[in-house]
């Protein structure tokens, strides 16, 4: 049996690019009481945001350059800034914890630095180093780490975005762009907290296409998926599921999350990382934890007709979905235009619900990081 790994701490080296950081304090702080009241009122996702911001500036001549810490405000964008024409941007989420000692960490994010990187190349925007993406949270973190809540079931939740900056119109990649991370405290993903959700599968628009941006975290590809969404919704369900671009006949993701069967047998099965599907750090970490417990894990085409089949028969007991915002969410329906499936009881299973637990309870601190997935911010 193999040591548990310890939660990380920042190395040497990465303490002293925190420093790097220049932190300019905003002069327009909120209230401690009115912060507090804010942040444990639970705000609907991505409605409020902190005090500052991190940024870092590139230019081709300089590289990249100016980190601070600065006030959260309004960006300045002339209105031919090529993210505005060519939609050449990229983003990341990822969270902060709280632990019951007052310590302040974060999950896994050096797979987070390490996909944005890669999103990065594949939209021809220059590459972040890791250590610079993990010193940039860490200096935010710590300016803003009253903010963090401190409810087990909420976090602060951290998006790292670039743009391409240029003022220009020219289909070529950017000469400059700027990178930031804002940070909002967040509860629940779905106001209704954490139950099954009803998932249309939608056979007519596609997220996205071999060759395309699908394995890249950019705006597009979330672009793509409203008009689903909003007939996913007109037809009674919270959230849509793709097929595959090609065939129509593969599954492959919702519209921000990754989707996992769990078999009668004691297999679990994902979707294979064909290009066109994010790899998720929450799906790689479930991929991992259920391996753990005995589970035979498989990536691998889904047919969509073999998993209805499945959950007709009995042979599919539980379908969920991961993501960072959401983490696992019980899928209890699939339907379509010539479907209606309710899964199982249509309640929350029992892997997916004892998987949600264990890794929420790695994230803040209430059970051993036997992985070291943790990183300490503060």
């Amino acid at each position: 049996m193999s040591t548990p790994l310890a939660p990380q701490i920042l190395s040497s080296s990465l303490e002293d690019l925190v420093t790097l950081f220049d932190v300019r304090p905003s002069g327009n702080v909120l209230a401690d009481d009115a912060r507090d009241a804010l942040v444990a009122s639970s705000p609907t996702f991505g409605t409020v945001f902190t005090d500052h911001m991190a940024r870092v500036t590139w230019t081709a001549d300089t590289g990249w350059h100016d980190r601070r810490v600065e006030p959260y405000g309004p960006l300045q964008l002339d209105p031919a800034t090529a993210v505005l024409h060519y939609a050449q941007e990229i983003f990341e989420g990822l969270k902060a914890y709280r632990h019951a000692d007052g310590s302040i960490w974060t999950f896994r994010p050096e797979a987070n630095a390490a996909r944005f990187a890669r999103s990065a190349h594949r939209l021809a925007l220059p590459a972040l180093s890791i250590d610079d993406f993990i010193a940039s949270i860490t200096a935010l973190v710590r300016t803003d780490a009253a903010w963090v809540p401190t409810s087990a079931e909420s976090s602060l939740y951290l998006r790292p975005f670039m743009y391409a900056s240029e003022r220009f119109l020219g289909v070529r990649p950017s000469l400059e762009a700027e990178y930031l991370v804002i940070a909002s405290p967040v509860g629940a993903y779905f106001s209704g907290g954490v139950k099954p959700v009803s998932i249309w599968v939608d056979r007519e628009y596609s997220r996205a296409g071999a060759g395309g941006t699908g394995a890249a975290k950019c705006g597009g590809n979330y672009a793509s998926s409203l008009l689903p969404q909003v007939v996913a919704q007109q037809n009674g369900c919270e959230q849509v599921c793709f097929l595959d671009s090609g065939t129509r006949t593969y599954l492959e993701e919702l519209g921000g999350m990754n989707v996992f069967v769990v078999r009668a047998d004691g297999t679990l099965q994902t979707p294979e990382l064909s290009g066109s599907i994010l790899e998720g750090v929450t799906r790689s970490s479930i991929l991992q934890l259920a391996a753990d417990r005995g589970y035979e894990t498989f990536e691998a085409q889904i047919p969509f007709a073999d998993l209805l089949e499945g959950i007709r028969d009995g042979s599919v007991t539980e379908v969920f979905a991961c993501g960072t915002a959401a983490v696992i969410t019980p899928i209890g329906r699939l339907a379509g235009s010539d479907f209606d499936q309710t899964i199982a009881d249509g309640t929350a299973g029992e892997l997916t619900t004892a998987l949600r637990s264990e890794l929420t309870d790695i994230q803040t601190g209430r059970a051993a990081d036997r992985h070291g997935w943790m990183r300490r911010l503060a």
